[in-house]
């Protein structure tokens, strides 16, 4: 069974794969690589996959790569995680760069229970804009009370 590997904190230059396959060349022919490019421009997204056909490959891979520098940049090489049902891309992938895009649903941008916004007991601001918050709330009710 094949293991694919996330290899990460690539340049956001452009990036051709058989530099990659060039710096990898002592994993072997059984390696293949992919660099994921975008769309638009063509220039990598900063992440590329390996493929390795034995577990034991992809752990002496891990081990050997990790952390080599690569056009300035150090390498980031874990295993990747499988693709989730509707998704073309790995989840790897999009948690690569901090944040992840979610499918909307209900407009509210969020997957947590709903609640009412009427109901101040069960959302607290943002600590660190609770003052913001009280002067927009006394600016609110002052217009209402002259209107």
């Amino acid at each position: 069974m094949s293991v694919r590997l996330y290899v990460g904190n690539l340049p956001k230059d452009v990036v051709e794969k058989q530099a990659l396959i060039d710096f990898f060349v002592e994993a072997g022919e059984s390696a293949t690589t992919k660099v994921i490019k975008d769309r638009k421009t063509g220039k990598c997204r900063g992440f590329a996959f390996v493929t390795v056909p034995t577990d034991e490959e992809a752990d002496a891979f891990i081990e050997k790569y990790n952390g080599q520098s690569f056009m300035d940049s150090p390498l980031k090489i874990e295993k990747a995680l499988p693709r989730t049902k509707g998704d073309d891309k790995p989840a790897e992938a999009s948690s690569a760069k901090g944040g992840s895009k979610r499918k909307r649903s209900g407009g509210s941008g969020s997957s947590k229970k709903q609640s009412s916004y009427g109901d101040a007991s069960s959302a607290q601001p943002d600590p660190r804009w609770a003052s913001e918050l009280e002067k927009l709330k006394d600016m609110l009710q002052q217009q209402t009370a002259n209107v």
